[in-house]
């Protein structure tokens, strides 16, 4: 976005001359939703605009689908994003051998005034048996810390207090580099940037997290304990045929110290349905996931993909047992999140007011400054209750009064 400055952004499709969709080759369901948003957009689009399909799914399936979808006017995959001026310019297609990461090119962030996402790599060195995205995002590359520290520094001269720092695999930054504490360097290089106010990692990964990192997480007055650490099973041998390298007990030692922190935030997410995930295995999983006190958990669906071990895997399980084992699990998780929602009742909080909410007029929609935006949940705050009228983009301290369904409220105080 940054290159494409001299066009304006639209919402609306059929006004558009340029239409950008940056697609998702991770699994079926997301395979889906890229083709069916790319076809619905063609299907409403004026005549003489440009359709890019960009992103992990044309990466992957380059060949297929540019036999297989003349909707597209131009195909390209995860190396050319900072060239996209040069493919809408010349209107063709292109593929480059590398992976673009981002390094002193202009960003244009959107849907916040104050938070943003910083990519640390791109890749990942782990051979998961159920995952495919080595094989189109190749392994691991890590961006320099002078690089980072330089993007976020130009962000916060624009106004931006609050990031997330993102990765395939976050706890193996700058392994690539022969550098085994990555993070940890990181944490240090971003608490010297003046402005930043809020800071959070996602994705780390059970056998390259450490204890020493979350140490290093919990005496950080910028970063919170907030852990997102998907892993995906908990049986045992489940753990050994998914290959992750490492088993029940070490990952409920991470679990129980992460846990153990204060203010901390355990996120995490289970696959359902691998190949040869017994019934025993399963429920293993559900107790689990019931006693252990996450904050959130997503559920997957086994998704059967080519080039990766488990595909050639004979054991494996039928949809329909699949799909009732991500109904019950899933029943589970909202219990989960339901639990943690109820003890943030009574709770003295920061949060920060994103906008009016769509609920009522007089309430604005906020977030708790330690969750992640967007998929951790939204509060619900009474803007009448204080002197003066409340800012969006601006942190406050607040109180946990209730809970609505699933959505907190809160008040803002009049300190």
């Amino acid at each position: 976005m940054g290159k494409l400055q001299n066009f304006q952004l639209t919402d609306d499709q059929e006004d558009a001359d340029v239409i950008i969709v940056n697609t998702c080759g991770f699994i079926d369901a997301a395979k889906q939703e890229s083709i069916n948003t790319v076809l619905n957009l063609h299907d409403s689009r004026k005549e003489d605009s440009l359709l890019v399909m960009a992103g992990c799914l044309s990466e992957r399936y380059k060949e297929e689908l540019a036999k297989d979808m003349p909707e597209v006017d131009i195909f390209t995959g995860v190396g050319d994003y900072d060239k996209i001026d040069e493919l809408l310019s010349e209107k063709k297609s292109r593929f480059s051998e590398s992976v673009f990461l981002i390094d002193g090119a202009e960003r244009v962030v959107t849907g916040s005034t104050y938070h943003a996402y910083i990519k640390l790599s791109e890749g990942c060195n782990q051979t998961c048996s159920f995952c495919a995205i080595p094989s189109f995002k190749g392994k691991l590359n890590s961006r320099n810390l002078d690089s980072i520290a330089k993007e976020v520094e130009g962000l916060v001269a624009k106004g931006y207090y609050d990031f997330s720092f993102v990765s395939q695999d976050s706890s193996s930054y700058l392994r690539d580099q022969n550098i085994k504490d990555g993070l940890s360097l990181l944490i240090q290089r971003i608490e010297l940037i003046d402005g930043v106010k809020s800071a959070r990692i996602l994705y780390l990964y059970p056998s390259t997290t450490t204890l020493s990192l979350l140490k290093n997480i919990a005496k950080s007055e910028i970063f919170h304990n907030y852990f997102d650490m998907p892993i995906q099973h908990i049986n045992d041998d489940m753990l050994r045929i998914m290959k992750r390298g490492f088993g029940k007990e070490k990952t409920i030692e991470l679990l129980d110290f992460m846990k153990s922190l204060p203010n901390s935030f355990v996120r995490t997410s289970f696959i359902v349905g691998h190949p040869g995930e017994t019934q025993s295995m399963f429920e293993e999983m559900c107790e689990f996931a019931q006693q252990f006190g996450f904050d959130r958990i997503n559920v997957f669906s086994y998704s059967d993909e080519e080039t990766t071990p488990a595909y050639e895997m004979i054991e494996k399980i039928p949809a329909d047992v699949i799909a009732s084992r991500a109904e019950i699990l899933g029943a589970i998780t909202d219990e989960v999140m339901q639990k943690s929602l109820e003890n943030e009742v009574g709770t003295d909080i920061e949060l920060v007011i994103d906008g009016e909410s769509d609920e009522h007029e007089y309430l604005l929609s906020a977030r708790k400054l330690l969750w992640a935006p967007e998929i951790d949940g939204e509060i619900y705050v009474n803007d009448r209750t204080r002197d003066e009228e409340l800012e969006f983009g601006m942190i406050y301290k607040a109180k946990v009064t209730e809970l609505v369904g699933s959505i907190l409220t809160a008040t803002v105080d009049n300190a």
